[in-house]
């Protein structure tokens, strides 16, 4: 696979383990905090083994900026999915101007300099 696409997809499978971690347990109230930080701490080692490569690979064509731009864009639009499907919340209309305004940032990012 490119060097342009395989940290995309590591980081769209490392940003599904990581909203696990992070908010899986939010369905599972009941468990006791130290379990949930534990599981949480497995999910995330799952998460850490697709990121750094991502980041290793992904940085012999794209700056640390664009990488982390990406990032954040994958991250937004995992968790709103996430955030809907799993959690039962609504995405409304601010979400979604909110987020634009962070994509509009990105197009910034990877314009390069402007003038």
């Amino acid at each position: 696979m490119s060097p342009k696409v395989l940290p995309i997809v590591f980081l769209i499978i490392s940003n599904v383990f990581m909203t696990f971690a992070w908010y899986g347990h939010l369905k599972f109230e009941n468990r006791p905090l130290y379990l949930v930080i534990l599981v949480s701490w497995m999910i995330a080692l799952a998460e850490y083994c697709f990121a750094v490569p991502a980041n290793r690979i992904g940085h012999s064509v794209y700056n640390a900026a664009e990488l982390k731009t990406m990032q954040e864009v994958i991250t937004l639009v995992v968790f709103s999915i996430f955030s809907v499907l799993y959690l039962g919340e609504q995405f409304t209309i601010n979400h979604l101007v909110g987020f634009g305004c962070i994509c509009l940032g990105a197009f910034f990012i990877f314009k390069g300099p402007i003038g």
